[in-house]
């Protein structure tokens, strides 16, 4: 932590003999250890601290991350589905426009054929007047 060899601790505890004296080195010493691990578990109070913040950070910046994630991906699924809609609408527009078309043709064949049976029933009515039906099977009415 501060980069100092047993050269020169060494140093310092000659240093330290010298000036406090062998009557006062002993508590010198258990005072400075005091203040060296409180400095200590300052250190690493302070760096458990950062490391926790850095921690929540990242988790913060990952949520939002996976926010605009699913923000787009559901803008994304949103236009799918209207895309989906609208070609679904078209195609029964389109269903339906077919059916109505097919409806007026048979409609048309319908009248054409209603009007050919009533220009032939008079013709007919007038070639068998007096004749019964015909039975089932027959093809022309019969004469009394």
């Amino acid at each position: 932590m501060f980069d100092i060899g047993f050269g020169e601790l060494l140093l310092i505890a000659v240093v330290a003999l010298v000036v406090l004296g062998p009557e006062r080195l002993p508590k010198a010493a258990r005072f400075a250890g005091l203040w060296v691990r409180r400095a200590r578990a300052q250190w690493y109070s302070v760096k458990s601290e950062l490391e926790r913040e850095l921690e929540a950070e990242e988790l913060k910046r990952s949520l939002q991350d996976t926010q605009s994630a699913l923000k787009q991906a559901q803008t994304r699924l949103q236009n799918e589905i209207e895309q989906a809609q609208t070609r679904l609408q078209d195609e029964v527009e389109q269903a339906q426009a077919k059916l109505q078309d097919e409806v007026d043709a048979a409609g048309r064949e319908l009248g054409e054929v209603r009007r050919q049976v009533d220009e032939e029933r008079p013709a007919i009515a007038d070639g068998n007047e007096g004749a019964t039906p015909p039975a089932d099977g027959d093809d022309e009415p019969r004469r009394p």
